[in-house]
């Protein structure tokens, strides 16, 4: 029998209608662990190490699916086609490499598929791959930054500006872009230059547009003309 991990239960009940007999479906109920709001749930010191949690609630589902895996000789993980998914994916492993519950002989695939159909989940089964770690990579390192960031920063603003929103791993950035230009804007002083043109026509009737480049063998530049006198 293959275990097959989903996310949702909806999505579970109705694959196992599509598989069959020989397969069973559970679902995680989304992510199963994450990084506790506490100090040293990131380590920049020490590679960015991560300290993961699981609540009460995902650590039942976690029992579930290790129990489910005892009668199982395949472990499929069929979460959703994306970062996100892709995680979850990688946590579930990791959880029940954790507790001893996925032995090391039993094979561990990735299905993805974009359509809750027989077809297309069926489809999926029979091309599986591995856990995508560029991709748990690229979750891996949002997480901390959030963390870092988030953690670290909005008790700050919240002193500093009670009722304020918290500090986010990219709002903190934009908003800091934002306060940059317009610190530009405040402090430009603007500065009247001309130019100077002339519609003209050449010998042969055409007409074309002539402008002045360069005055008494100097080039001009952007302020030598500075008034309308200049000009």
């Amino acid at each position: 029998m293959k275990l097959v991990v989903v996310e949702s239960p909806a999505k579970a009940k109705t694959i196992n209608k599509y598989l069959g007999k020989d397969y069973k479906v559970l679902a995680s109920y989304g992510h199963i662990r994450d990084l506790p709001s506490k100090n040293g749930s990131v380590d920049p010191d020490n590679d960015f190490a991560m300290v993961w949690e699981a609540d009460s609630k995902s650590s039942k589902r976690i029992s579930e699916i290790a129990a489910a895996l005892k009668e199982a000789d395949t472990l499929v993980l069929a979460t959703d086609p994306d970062r996100e998914g892709e995680a979850i994916s990688w946590h579930l492993v990791e959880a029940l490499r954790k507790r001893r519950a996925l032995k090391k002989d039993t094979p561990v695939e990735r299905v993805v598929f974009n359509a809750i159909t027989k077809n297309a989940v069926t489809t999926a089964m029979e091309h599986p791959r591995q856990i995508d770690g560029e991709l748990v990579d690229a979750y891996l390192a949002r997480r901390a930054l959030d963390y870092l960031v988030g953690f670290n920063l909005s008790p700050v603003l919240w002193r500093k500006l009670p009722g304020s929103r918290s500090a986010g791993r990219v709002q903190s950035v934009a908003l800091r872009i934002v306060c940059d230009r317009e610190n530009e804007i405040e402090l430009f002083k603007p500065q009247e230059y001309w130019n100077v043109g002339a519609n003209l026509r050449a010998p042969d009737g055409t007409d074309f547009e002539a402008r002045l480049y360069s005055l008494d063998g100097e080039t001009l530049k952007k302020f030598t003309l500075g008034n309308q006198g200049d000009a």
